[in-house]
């Protein structure tokens, strides 16, 4: 199954496994998406014919006359255009309903999610001289290489880690701009766990007496060694008691850590500010801040669940040159909107036979 196949030989299958026609039906006319037969006979017809055109190449008149073609419906651009605009709540319904049939369970009681965003650009010269983007918040799960949630925004929906609802039982994998100590506490509160990765000044670090402490005093200390691993305790702005965790820091290989500092220096110089010798300390080290237990998960096993990491931007890869996402052609967000969810529908669809797709490892081989 390819994204050009979807509606073309093995559109029945694609009903199927969204439920069947009858369910579509019903679907569409909750969600307004489909009121009554007209040139397009039902929500089936319908449904073919958006994912046609979002997924496709051909534009609104090539796809009006792709519909006439193949016998499918007579319909204008102009028709098409405007059908489209109806159909946004109607797309993240049906995602909805595809993310929630195959809900994750926690494997050996743990279910492993990454959390983390990617963006798209909007159409328009006013959008497109402030980057403005369409933002897709998203969860991918191990060990089901599935991606498990998604969120549309546009640009002014922030990164937040609880964005996201928590699973009981999971650990939530996330990079340095989800270190946010407020909303780890809800995770923590919903029975979840988190890896995350931090900056050497991303958090106020406390000792157990609620003592400022010097990270980057710390990472001197331990350069010989090149590892940490204690407990650590955050301070939260909500005047709350300290979150209390488990910070693991490896000091990097020479090549990568030579590599990290030569980016701190292009950044400091990009943005016109003196680079900071902590800064330049803090680039040879990965840090992480943990609530897993050292007596259940070691040092390695905390670093090896943080590596995982880069299978969501895999997961990313895929969505934007599998699927073909990109920036919608239009400009208006009612049609802007259901193009982008279209291409969401699509990768749930194509993901469990991701492994016809590429070749990349599974999880097993990644751990």
């Amino acid at each position: 199954m390819r994204r050009e196949s979807l509606v073309n030989e093995d559109w029945a299958q694609v009903v199927a496994r969204l439920g069947g026609a009858e369910a579509l039906n019903v679907s569409a006319r909750e969600t307004k998406a489909f009121v009554r037969p007209r040139e397009i006979r039902n929500a089936v017809d319908l449904l073919r014919l958006i994912l046609a055109y979002c997924l496709g190449e051909r534009g609104l008149r090539l796809t009006a006359a792709w519909a006439t073609s193949v016998g499918l419906v007579d319909v204008s651009s102009v028709a098409l255009w405007y059908r489209l605009r109806q159909c946004g709540d109607w797309l993240t319904k049906l995602i909805g309903e595809a993310l929630a049939s195959s809900a994750p369970k926690a494997s050996r009681g743990r279910l492993i999610r990454i959390v983390d965003a990617t963006t798209v650009p909007k159409a328009g010269t006013d959008d497109r001289n402030k980057n403005a983007v369409w933002r897709i918040h998203s969860a991918f799960d191990l060990p089901r290489e599935r991606f498990g949630h998604f969120e549309l925004t546009d640009q002014q929906g922030g990164e937040r880690l609880d964005r996201i609802p928590a699973i009981a039982g999971e650990i939530r994998i996330a990079d340095r701009a989800y270190l946010q100590p407020e909303r780890m506490a809800h995770l923590l509160d919903d029975g979840a766990d988190f890896v995350i990765r931090s900056g050497w000044k991303s958090a106020r670090w406390l000792d157990a007496k609620g003592a400022l402490i010097d990270l980057i005093c710390e990472l001197r200390k331990a350069s010989a060694r090149g590892l940490i691993d204690r407990p650590i305790r955050i301070k939260r702005k909500s005047g709350a008691p300290p979150l209390v965790v488990r910070l693991v820091a490896v000091k990097k290989p020479e090549q990568a850590a030579a590599a990290a500092r030569r980016k701190a220096r292009r950044t400091a110089q990009k943005g016109g500010h003196q680079l900071s010798r902590q800064t330049l300390d803090a680039a040879d080290w990965v840090i992480l801040v943990t609530s897993l237990k050292p007596e259940d998960f070691t040092t390695a096993d905390v670093l090896a669940l943080y590596r995982l990491r880069w299978r969501i931007e895999l997961g990313f890869k895929r969505l934007k040159t599998v699927i073909g996402l990109k920036g919608p052609p239009a400009t208006d967000e009612r049609s802007a909107r259901p193009h982008i969810l279209a291409h969401l529908l699509a990768i749930l669809l194509l993901e469990p036979l991701v492994d016809e797709l590429e070749d990349s490892p599974r999880l097993a081989q990644a751990a």
